[in-house]
Parts: structure tokens; sequence; C-alpha cells
């Protein structure tokens, strides 16, 4: 899905027509006394904020980037609003590899690692009083947006240099380093500024992705804080079982939203809140069906946590709070796929190892209920694969700060490398029978089954970071009986 970003505005003299608050034309006129008395009688502090978290991870990190890249800039901007609709913009979210280096989640900041390693942080402080901005922007303004850090309190929070944004082309144009990389598609303006070599800043996303591949102690603790939340959520849906009877699929996709906001910075991803049929097509993030007696519902949600890790949790279950025999049969067989996944997982296997257990979990049985053309072990070689006809997708992809992280890692180190210690990465496998496929028995027509779990390696396998919640039949229905209401 493209979106349309808001230009962001380099900056101009004072009084520059351009310099101007970006306000609107439904907006009222402001007559030179009031815009003067405005400017006068607030008061104005510093606020002494304690050093984040983060910190000490984000520095440790920026060496290594620097160190990767010895005697070359690097240029990591946070990016700036994207248009909603109109005059009104989504939430700000920062680039993903700006808040890994920085903690820094404030709009239209750059990092700049400097050719001797320094680094320094231009950011956009709050509102000055001696313009019109803070009474009258409606993007940056602190009476309209609220009140943005200073300068000084950014750096003192995050542990690094930080200059204001406006000084951002002066200080790149005065000293050039025989190289410079940008992360690019992030700042139109900053991408602007520093034409680059496609094959240098490629380089530069690469490793990005790829330092994220293992997390640090402090990572997981925010992974699990994040899992924990998303399995808060899963039960506060269940909760309000009568109500989602009543309204759908809306309302499970609204409780969960309800939580992510209490408890984290947002959802990860649109959260897929599947009954019935919804549940065949991958991606259903519409969630403006019923949820219906006899069916199944597939929940596939995650809280991102206030520094921007997220969960990803995939249960399905039985809307009746019980299992139909038949049912219960095909998601047995999901869960035999799913721990022979797990299992799989460990320190110096390949990334795949975990896809290709469930696989064949997932083949032999298609093979049982005579739904194969070949043999189960036929169906399994690269060059046949007619059993992904019903399981469609692959089993993992790694996890972080995004929830589908790395993805500018090479090959060589992803798709096509070994497991490490450190490494998250979700196990997911799923059967999916279309309702249109008439290669398959009408009763099983219709229904989805996906089971998705978030673990990490682990010197000795696996941890699951997303086991609070239930994984069995049996666990399942009980699960559901403890909270869903008691109709009287």
């Amino acid at each position: 899905m493209s979106e349309q970003t808001t230009p962001e505005v380099p900056a101009q003299p004072k009084n520059d027509p351009a310099d101007a608050p970006r306000t609107e034309s439904h907006d009222p006129a402001v007559p030179a006394a009031y815009s003067s008395f405005m400017r006068t009688g607030w008061g104005d502090r510093e606020l002494d904020l304690p050093p984040h978290p983060v910190a000490r991870w984000a520095a440790r990190r920026r060496e290594h980037l620097a160190a990767a890249f010895p005697g070359e800039r690097l240029v990591l901007p946070a990016g700036t609003y994207k248009v909603r609709s109109n005059d009104t913009d989504y939430r700000f979210r920062p680039d993903t590899a700006h808040t890994y280096f920085t903690g820094n989640q404030t709009s239209d900041a750059v990092l700049v690692i400097e050719a001797d390693g320094s680094a320094v942080l231009y950011a956009r402080p709050r509102s000055s009083r001696e313009t019109d901005e803070f009474f009258r922007d409606r993007q940056y303004g602190e009476l309209w947006a609220g009140r943005r850090p200073s300068l000084h309190e950014i750096s003192s929070s995050l542990g690094i240099e930080v200059r204001h944004v406006d000084r951002l082309q002066d200080d790149l144009t005065a000293l050039r380093p025989a190289k410079t990389r940008v992360h690019r598609g992030i700042s139109a303006p900053v991408d602007r500024l520093l034409p680059g070599d496609a094959g240098l800043d490629g380089d530069l996303a690469r490793v990005v992705s790829e330092m994220r591949l293992f997390k640090d102690t402090w990572e997981l603790d925010e992974l699990q804080a994040a899992c924990d939340a998303t399995t808060l959520g899963f039960e506060d849906s269940v909760r309000e079982w009568d109500n989602v009877l009543r309204y759908g699929e809306r309302w499970i996709e609204g409780t969960f939203f309800r939580r992510a906001r209490a408890m984290g910075n947002d959802i990860g991803y649109d959260s897929i809140v599947a009954g019935g049929k919804h549940a065949t097509t991958l991606h259903w993030i519409e969630n403006s069906g019923a949820i219906t007696p006899g069916e199944l519902v597939l929940l596939d949600m995650g809280v991102e946590g206030e520094n921007l890790y997220t969960a990803d949790v995939t249960r399905t279950l039985p809307v009746d709070g019980t299992w139909t025999p038949r049912q219960r049969e095909l998601y047995d067989v999901v869960l035999a796929a799913q721990q022979a996944g797990i299992d799989a997982v460990r320190p110096g296997v390949p990334f795949t190892a975990a896809h290709d257990a469930a696989m064949s979990v997932l083949a032999h049985a298609l093979d049982d209920m005579g739904l194969l053309p070949v043999p189960a072990e036929q169906a399994l070689d690269p060059d046949n694969k007619v059993y992904a006809r019903w399981t469609l997708h692959g089993t993992s992809h790694m996890l972080g700060m995004d929830v589908h992280d790395c993805g500018q890692a090479a090959p060589e180190s992803y798709a096509r490398g070994t497991l490490a210690e450190g490494m998250v990465l979700t196990v997911e496998p799923g059967l999916y029978f279309q309702e249109d496929d008439l290669l398959v028995p009408e009763e099983l027509r219709g229904i989805g089954i996906r089971i998705e779990d978030d673990v990490v390696v682990t010197a000795g396998g696996a941890r699951n970071l997303s086991a609070g919640l239930p994984r069995s039949a049996d666990d399942i229905e009980a699960w559901m009986a403890a909270r869903v209401p008691t109709r009287g």
C-alpha cells in the first residue's frame, strides 16, 4: 500500500514565508496584535529526564556500525509524518534503523556518524516562543501537537550530542569525507541533499539489517514484554466474547488495539481477525465479518512496545469454545507441525530448518487425507511442492523492531543462512482450504488454521517467548472456558 508523504520543509531564514507555520485554509486569521501577545508571558524550563535504558546499547551499536565502514560518514534519518487523508497525518513512527542506533523517536531527526566515529543527532526540538510555531503550527506546534523535547533533553536522555536539524545542511557540506552512505528512502530531503551511490547505500542498508539479526539482552526483555502484553490482549478479546458474537471481527480488533495502546506504543502490524472462511486469506485485515458459532476464528495479532519491539502471535480458536472432532483433528495436525518446527530450531542449523520440519508433517498429513496427487516424499521435493496448495507460506521470519525484521539482510545471512544464539524468529505453519477448492472434501472448504509463536535461539535450542498463550486443543478449551462470560 503506497502512502503519500508530507513534504519536509528545509530550514529558512526567520520571517521567510516558507518558514511560516503549517496551517490550513480554514484556520482563523492571526492579527499582529494577537501574534505579538502570544509570544510573551510564557514560563519555560528544561525537564530533567533520566538516561534512557537503551542509551548504552545504542552507543555500542553505533560503534559497531562505524567500525564496519571506517573513515566514512553514515547518515540515518528518522523520517517524517505520512498523510492519512487531506490535512491529517498518521501518528508518527520513526524508521527502525534510526531508532535502533539512537533510541530517538521524534520526527525529522537525522543521525550522522562521522568518519572519525563520532556521532551527532540532528533533531527538531520544541517550539520556540519567539515565533508563531508553538501556537499555530498543526504539525510541530506545542499547543497543537504537544511538547517536543528540547535539544538538551534529548541529549541527556539518549547520551548523544544533539544539534538543531536546521544545522544539518551546513554541517554536512562543511566537511566532506571520502565516502558518505545514506540510509535511503526514509527522508526525501536528505536523499536530495546527499546524492549517492546505490551500491554504497545498499551496503549500509544491508549491514544495519544484519546487525539486528542478533538480539542483545535488552532487546530480548523488550520482546518478552511485547509477548506478555500480547497474551493479555488475547485474553481481553476472549473475555468480551458476548460482544464478539454480536459485533464480529471488528470487536476483537478494537479490543486488542486498546491493550496495545495501554501497554505499548501501538499494534506491531494490522491485526488479522479472520472468522470462518476469512482465515484462508493470509493477510485478512478488513476485519469486517461475523464471528459465527460452529466455525473457527484465526487471530494474528501483536503488541508493539514503547521501544518499538513487537510480538507476532497467532492462535486459532473454536468460536463455541469447544472443537468439533474434525476441527480438533486438523488443529492437532498444525500443532504437530509447529512443534516439529520449534524442535528444529537450534544454533547451526539452516534458517529453513523449522520450515522443512513443519512442512514434512503437513505434507504427510495431507497425503494421509488422500489430497496429494503424488506421495508425500515426492511432493516435498523442491521441484514439486504440490502440498503448498494448502500451506501457502513460509514457516518463519525474523522478528524484532519490525514484524518482518532484518528485511534487507543478505540472503546468505538470513534466508540462506544458519541460525545462531540470540536470533528471534516466528514459527507459524498453517493449513488453508479455500471455499472454492474442489480438490478437498466439502466439509473442509473454508477452514483456515495457523498457530504462531515467537522463539529465541538459545545455546541448547529455542525458548518460546509467547508460551503464555495456550497451544494445545485441550488447553485452549480450558482457557476459553475460564474466560468466556457465562451466559445466563
